[in-house]
């Protein structure tokens, strides 16, 4: 969503440059309508190219690098889990907890009770926690992302409102040499 709204505030920004130049050219032909004077300077005066107009510092939008590393890492730990949760897989009966008890290493398994099933239990348990643990970073490195991307966007909507402002001011110009005329 933020991806979006972010990207609706490029094409405004874009939007309300057009406007600044339309308003420019618009000023031009009320001077040359103005007075005769007016009318030779715009003339002789160079015309400006016809492009894009410009974006006064304002790069062209993407979402920033750190939410869009988040939301990939976010999808594929995503889909991780939901491939080994028992609730969002199809149950297997030849893979139980029991059996995974004999994946942990020599190491590890000195640091579990010697009694089968508790180890198995306190596996489940450090399993759990692994996940829980991978399901926290990947919502910190997401809450990240969001925060970079929402100070990104304030500062393109402060851009926009001083535009905007100066804009507004140079149209009641605009409106009132056209209301002398």
């Amino acid at each position: 969503e933020l991806v979006r709204q972010g990207e609706a505030l490029k094409r405004t920004e874009q939007m309300v440059d057009k406007m600044e130049q339309d308003l420019k050219t618009s000023q031009k032909h009320i001077n040359s309508i103005k007075s005769v004077w007016g009318g030779l300077v715009n003339y002789f005066k160079a015309k400006p190219p016809e492009s894009k107009p410009e974006q006064n510092g304002a790069p062209e939008y993407s979402a920033n690098s750190r939410l869009k590393e988040a939301m990939l890492s976010s999808k594929e730990q995503e889909s991780k889990y939901q491939e080994s949760h028992p609730n969002l897989r199809k149950l297997d009966n030849s893979d139980n907890d029991f059996g995974k008890a004999d994946l942990v290493s020599s190491v590890q398994r000195d640091s579990y009770p010697k009694n089968q099933h508790l180890r198995a239990y306190h596996q489940k348990i450090d399993n759990n926690l692994d996940e829980m643990s991978s399901g926290l970073s990947r919502l910190k490195n997401l809450a990240l992302g969001l925060q970079t991307e929402l100070d990104e966007q304030d500062d393109m909507l402060d851009r926009l409102t001083r535009k905007v402002e100066t804009l507004d001011v140079n149209i009641k110009s605009t409106d009132k040499k056209v209301r002398q005329l």
